[in-house]
């Protein structure tokens, strides 16, 4: 069976994350998307929440499953026996920064990276940028699935009461 781990931190979930994993679900025979837990930072959506709404983005992919991790990848990667980690690059920045990850996940586990480009029409989106434009009340509909817009609505909600 052809594994894959797509990580990421998905606060929130874009349509440039999904263009991702729709493209490399296409290619492995089960894709795990993987949502990092860092203790340290405080996200806009719990672990949980992220883990659901990509959920529900990924549902209509019967080969993606969602599930977190702390710590290194490379060791969720050997205990799960996934060889390849799948990354998107949105632009030559993001390719300089990967390269290096890529070049110790290698030499640490022998793990291998493929480097999916983003869809030109999503490869603008952050989520960085989605949470700054939804925080100042921006319509986002257009750049997250449409569960996402609808919690980062009531996000927007509560915090106006």
């Amino acid at each position: 069976m052809r594994r894959a781990v797509c990580p990421g931190s998905f606060d929130p979930v874009t349509n440039g994350h999904v263009d991702v994993i729709n493209r490399a679900a296409g290619l492995y025979d089960e894709l795990v998307v993987a949502v990092l837990v860092n203790p340290g930072k405080a996200g806009l959506f719990s672990v949980d929440e992220r883990m659901e709404l990509l959920r529900d983005a990924a549902a209509h992919l019967p080969n993606v499953r969602v599930d977190s991790f702390q710590g290194l990848l490379v060791d969720y990667c050997r205990s799960h026996d996934i060889p390849v980690i799948v990354k998107g690059l949105r632009a030559v920045s993001d390719f300089e920064y990967e390269l290096q990850m890529a070049q110790m996940n290698r030499e640490l586990a022998a793990i291998e990276t493929l480097f999916v480009p983003t869809a030109p029409q999503v490869g603008h989106l952050s989520s960085s940028l989605v949470k700054q434009i939804a925080g100042f009340g921006g319509d986002v509909s257009r750049l997250v699935p449409k569960a996402v817009d609808d919690r980062l609505r009531e996000r927007a909600r509560e915090a106006r009461s």
